[in-house]
């Protein structure tokens, strides 16, 4: 009878454990400990984000001196492929590689997994842990009466669950969600500062094509230059000094044409290695017009930065994520608790295993608390403070820098457009200048140094047009960078 008791009460006391649990499951559903977060104001000396959007960052300082400001009605909005408003199909057909091949983003990419992994196995501290163990020996022993051998086989079932009162794995769950939303976005600004950077040695890379197609009229001009020269030396019209200037000249501008084939070479590299490709493996053809369309951005507002550079999303997911490792931390102040229980049957043989009186189980909780650490968890709570502060001030610089890259890239814009309206106006004045300076010379009223001097004055007038006009398009990928494309 007293054996049927013992085998009755298994169940029971189970059962006792298993309806303990929900009410257990229900103090660890209390609010956590530490600070919920709230998002810090994105300036110094701002009460809140609210004042901010509505001061600082209610306008662009530069936005209200574009004489024609892009609207999203007229201009170009921001969009994730931004690339394809330059219309280069070209362009298009690298960014697309550099998305696959480029191993920087391969290893954000990699980082954002391991993120992801990370906030999984913090994830799994919300449920018990379950295990099973099943084990068979074979012994000898010598004794007086003989030696004795003997076996024990056994199998268990065991559970383990931390009760979160304190919230302690929930705040670690916030903070590693919060990590992984940073690392999401680090992926995200990596790959638009590589398209970015991809684009401007793109564009670069043009330009240079287009230098080198003026050089190359530039190097027929001189070549007639001298010819003329040649001409009117050998029929005593002019001196052996005007010819030396012309070969001078002509020489100089060979030189440059060398010189350009080698940065554009130096390019054509750099581009290669952003798609992860071997320089020796790629190519791109020369064009000889620099005819990469520029579009007009609409800047939108700064508080517009908060919502979509990658760069300041992930530096206020940090914020978020050091916010909740102080709640972390001081759930280390109090108590852990665990809930444990095993339940498993041992015996000599198999048929043993099967028997009731060769069952065993265990339940019941067990508390952890330190008593004296040393001042180990003040330490450590002081720590992640101060990690806290360092995160919001990494916050606010970084809208600081995103503000200023964007004022400073729509004042280039602004800037350029009038310096390369005067300078179209210098390449008329200098093509005109040369026109006159060649007809004086074949007239005979002035020396070559005069159509040196005008030549060189109308080469460098159109060179500077073209290099503004690179500017133009570094200045454009930048603002589009710059704003979170």
């Amino acid at each position: 009878m007293q054996h049927t008791m013992k085998v009755r009460s298994l169940p029971a006391a189970i059962r006792a454990a298993l309806l303990a649990i929900p009410a257990l499951g229900l103090l660890s559903a209390c609010a956590p400990l530490g600070p919920n977060y709230l998002r810090p104001a994105p300036l110094p000396n701002v009460v809140s984000e609210q004042a901010a959007v509505a001061g600082p960052l209610a306008q662009y300082k530069e936005a209200a001196k574009l004489l024609k400001p892009a609207t999203p009605a007229t201009g170009t909005t921001v969009a994730s492929d931004w690339w394809k408003a330059f219309a280069d199909p070209r362009l298009d057909a690298l960014m697309t590689e550099v998305a696959n091949g480029n191993q920087n983003i391969a290893q954000a990419e990699a980082r954002y997994r391991q993120a992801t992994a990370s906030l999984q196995q913090t994830q799994a501290g919300q449920w018990p842990t379950l295990s099973t163990n099943a084990s068979a020996a074979r012994s000898s022993q010598a004794t007086t009466a003989g030696r004795s051998t003997a076996t024990s086989l056994s199998t268990s079932l065991a559970a383990s669950w931390e009760l979160d009162l304190w919230g302690r794995v929930r705040r670690s769950i916030e903070a590693g969600d919060a990590s992984a939303a940073a690392s999401a976005a680090d992926l995200a600004a990596t790959t638009l500062s590589l398209r970015a950077q991809l684009a401007t040695s793109y564009g670069n890379l043009r330009s240079l094509d287009a230098q080198r197609a003026l050089l190359e009229d530039s190097v027929e001009a001189y070549e007639r230059s001298l010819k003329l020269t040649q001409n009117r030396y050998d029929a005593g019209v002019v001196a052996r000094s005007d010819v030396a200037q012309a070969q001078l000249q002509l020489l100089n501008a060979r030189a440059q044409l060398i010189d350009t084939d080698n940065q554009r070479a130096a390019l054509e590299h750099a581009i290669a290695i952003l798609l992860g490709r071997v320089p020796s493996t790629f190519a791109l053809e020369r064009s000889e017009t620099y005819a990469l369309k520029l579009p007009a951005v609409a800047a939108s507002v700064p508080s517009e930065l908060l919502r979509k550079r990658p760069d300041v999303i992930a530096a206020e997911r940090r914020v978020a994520a050091a916010n909740a490792q102080i709640g972390v931390t001081v759930a280390a102040y109090y108590p852990s608790i665990t809930l444990s229980g095993s339940f498993g049957q041992r015996g000599a043989n198999l048929s043993d295993l099967l028997s009731l009186p060769n069952r065993f189980w265990s339940v019941g909780p067990a508390l952890a608390l330190s008593l004296f650490d040393g001042g180990a968890r003040d330490a450590a709570k002081a720590q992640v403070v101060a990690a806290y502060d360092q995160t919001v001030a990494a916050y606010r610089q970084t809208v600081l820098t995103a503000i200023g890259e964007v004022e400073d890239n729509l004042a280039a814009q602004r800037i350029l457009a009038e310096e390369l309206a005067v300078q179209q106006q210098a390449v008329k004045a200098a093509q005109e200048s040369l026109t006159i300076a060649l007809n004086q010379y074949k007239a005979g009223t002035v020396s070559y140094l005069n159509v040196v001097t005008a030549q060189t004055a109308e080469y460098s007038a159109r060179r500077s047009e073209l290099s503004l006009r690179a500017q133009q398009f570094t200045a454009t990928v930048a603002l589009l960078r710059a704003l979170g494309s």
